[in-house]
């Protein structure tokens, strides 16, 4: 003869199955508004410092920027998730960074292959409108404003494609610093920092 199964057991069992489908179904919330603040002071310095630099030179300030703000980014990730408990191996996680990075890795590809062809006018909107990609794309797995500034990034980014490279570089400063700047605040003021 089996032994039946305890009422407790079976009940532990769906506890179990319900916080799983939630996890998996849940939302990154962990985007640090304070980093995104912090990496629009940054980036509006490296606009300016690039603005009186030329083609590799101006390519490296902003290739410097780019290390700078994952920096910021993952150190202010990090303290976020720990403080509110939430592991950046959870599946909502898991899935934000593979959405986010997918159209890093192939704007990184891009500005390789401009780099060769020492075409530097189109990495601004490169730039600019994968970044945005990235935004959208992971704001499916994210807190609401994401996607939104996802779409502002990609207007500033189709914008960059038909102006001068000058008014461009200013576009990537009004972007990665301005946007980063106003939606770090909405973030840090709505979604705990």
């Amino acid at each position: 003869m089996t032994e039946p199964v305890r009422i407790d057991d079976h009940a532990f069992a769906n506890l179990r199955y319900i916080r799983e489908a939630m996890e998996r179904a849940g939302s990154f919330t962990s985007i640090p508004g304070w980093g995104g603040f912090a990496i629009g002071v940054t980036a509006i310095a490296a606009s300016v410092i690039a603005s009186r630099r030329f083609e590799m030179r101006w390519l490296q300030t902003w290739l410097i920027e780019a290390f700078v703000a994952a920096f910021i980014e993952l150190f202010t990730m990090l303290r976020k998730s720990r403080r509110a408990g939430v592991p950046l191996t959870s599946p909502a996680a898991r899935r934000f960074f593979v959405s986010y990075f997918a159209p890093i890795i192939a704007a990184a590809v891009i500005t390789a292959m401009l780099l060769r062809a020492q075409w530097y006018e189109a990495m601004p909107a490169v730039w600019l409108l994968s970044y945005g990609a990235s935004f959208i794309s992971s704001g499916a797995y994210s807190i609401r404003v994401v996607p939104q500034m996802g779409i502002c990034f990609m207007l500033l980014g189709a914008a960059a494609a038909f102006v001068p490279f000058p008014t461009a570089n200013a576009l990537l400063g009004a972007g990665f610093g301005g946007l980063h700047i106003a939606f770090g605040l909405i973030i840090a003021r709505n979604y705990g920092g």
